[in-house]
């Protein structure tokens, strides 16, 4: 028989430099996406292929707030620090509690302020961040890349 899961989005923690993140935006508040292929493939003139493994433990991770959220201006001073004096890398962590992904980067930083954007309803601010040494396991899948 099929096991049941659970999802919920207040059992996922995320955490910069320390510092908890908190008032997420509606829908999918946060991504991680690897910056290159990990498998690039090619063909030759005769159609032979060959495969290559990328080395690039670079990451790109979205994180979508409220533009109420407190966790902007925490985001905001890290991004301003690391401008004025270069030491901004920091940590990243984030964990589903209901077991569901659990990554973890021992270096990050913010490579891009959130957009401001002001309208009649609350809005959102995108903080980009760039990690590396991650570690991704899935419960799911039962593995540990």
């Amino acid at each position: 028989m099929p096991e049941v899961r659970t999802y919920d989005a207040s059992k996922v923690l995320i955490s910069v430099g320390g510092f908890p993140i908190s008032g997420f935006a509606d829908g999918t508040f946060v991504t991680v996406t690897e910056m290159t292929e990990g498998v690039a493939s090619q063909a030759g003139a005769d159609g032979e292929v060959a495969r290559s493994m990328s080395n690039d433990p670079r990451v790109t991770v979205v994180i979508t707030l409220q533009q109420t959220s407190l966790s902007n201006q925490v985001l905001s001073t890290l991004y301003r620090v690391d401008k004025l004096s270069g030491s901004g890398v920091v940590p990243l962590a984030i964990e589903d509690l209901l077991g569901g992904m659990l990554f973890f980067a021992g270096q990050a930083w913010i490579t891009k302020a959130a957009e401001a954007g002001f309208g009649k309803e609350v809005g959102t601010r995108a903080w980009t961040i760039t990690a590396v040494q991650q570690t991704l396991a899935s419960l799911v899948f039962g593995e540990v890349s």
